[in-house]
């Protein structure tokens, strides 16, 4: 059973997740079958077991038969994902009460739907995320309540402006993100005209109020931060947008966002223009501080190689000990120690302390880092 799609699953769960999976199981709402609640228990004991041990564990002193153990591990998969998928969906509380305010509406509940519906609404607004998310719930809801109005009287005409205004931001932030993905992953940071759809999808969301929008003004001053990328003008804006914009997108996209930004300057410091050192260290403090730049509570190696030495080139020494030090374990334990003692080793040759540093690199566990510049983009 090793390297089975429910093994790996079972092996992504924190040990919170795994009690919480067992309660799942337990459900009679879900599962009633006492079997799949052993068979998960078993793997949680042993991750790669034999079919056969299974079976014995399962059905001891009955003959294998391996069909009916993959239909019960079929059956524990589909359940685990299931309970994935609510974990997900309990995450997205407007997302949980979009649905709730759908479900009264297509029973008929219309002074609930209503009720949920504006709850809904001024939570949204409260609230400071402005992502394509947003305007996607936003749509959600408009739609919704046309669908409840024109049940009540079929001669009400429905709202299609405002569907239309909610729709085109939704769509408007979405491909926007796509194609600076898209740009970066190609390497995009010259000059030059863009395919045709592109093109017109950029002019649109230049024209009239669209740009006044978090979701789309942050994903056109990256565009022109990509396309025009010898005019420095695009990217000191779009950091200026990005710093302010904690709160409005969600960890992950804030992470792609960064990433952009950042590699942005690992391309020009690469053209030998040293004083992006400074800029990108601008980026890595409060990428760091609120997280961004950390993937579930891990922070790569090469970031840590990156931002040691944007402090050191920037002449922030006590801010670099500080900082080596601090992440030190949120590193990848097998990398841990000779990270550490490499940028620790930079750092004592930068204050020239020789023999500090001399000391560090006789360290069994001290390895010169690969080149890491520049960084994937996630957004």
């Amino acid at each position: 059973m090793n390297n089975t799609y429910l093994s790996e699953l079972i092996l992504s769960f924190s040990p919170l997740e795994r009690r919480e999976a067992r309660k799942f199981l337990h459900s009679p709402f879900f599962n009633t079958r006492e079997d799949l609640v052993l068979l998960f228990d078993f793997l949680l004991k042993e991750p790669a077991p034999s079919r056969e041990e299974a079976w014995r564990r399962l059905f001891p002193g009955e003959p294998y038969d391996d069909q009916q153990l993959r239909l019960r591990m079929s059956y524990l998969h589909k359940l685990l994902e299931k309970y994935v998928a609510m974990v997900e969906w309990e995450n997205d509380s407007l997302g949980e009460q979009a649905l709730l305010a759908a479900g009264y509406r297509r029973r008929g509940l219309i002074a609930p739907f209503e009720r949920s519906r504006r709850k809904l609404e001024q939570e949204m607004e409260r609230q400071p995320m402005r992502d394509a998310r947003f305007h996607q719930l936003q749509y959600s809801l408009q739609w919704e309540r046309a669908q409840a109005v024109t049940a009540e009287n079929p001669a009400e005409p429905i709202p299609v402006q405002d569907l239309a205004q909610s729709l085109d931001a939704w769509y408007l932030s979405s491909r926007l993100r796509l194609i600076c993905l898209s740009a970066a992953q190609h390497g995009v940071y010259t000059s030059g005209a863009q395919p045709g759809i592109e093109a017109e999808i950029v002019a649109l969301a230049e024209k009239g109020n669209w740009r006044e929008l978090p979701a789309i003004a942050i994903y056109l001053h990256a565009f022109r931060m990509l396309w025009h990328a010898e005019e420095e003008g695009h990217f000191q804006q779009f950091k200026t947008l990005l710093l302010e914009s904690a709160g409005r997108f969600s960890g992950e996209e804030m992470r792609g966002l960064y990433l952009l930004a950042i590699n942005y300057c690992i391309r020009r410091l690469n053209s030998g223009e040293k004083r992006f050192f400074r800029e990108v260290l601008d980026l890595y403090k409060p990428g760091l501080s609120y997280g961004y730049l950390l993937e579930n509570g891990v922070l790569s190696r090469f970031t840590y190689h990156n931002v040691s030495a944007a402090g050191l080139q920037s002449g922030e020494l006590d801010w670099v000990n500080h900082f080596i030090h601090e992440y030190r374990n949120s590193l990848e334990r097998k990398y841990r120690e000779s990270s550490f003692s490499f940028n620790l080793a930079r750092l004592e040759y930068s204050r020239r302390r020789y023999g500090a540093v001399l000391e560090l690199l006789q360290k069994p566990t001290i390895a010169t880092p690969c080149s890491t510049w520049p960084q994937r983009p996630s957004c």
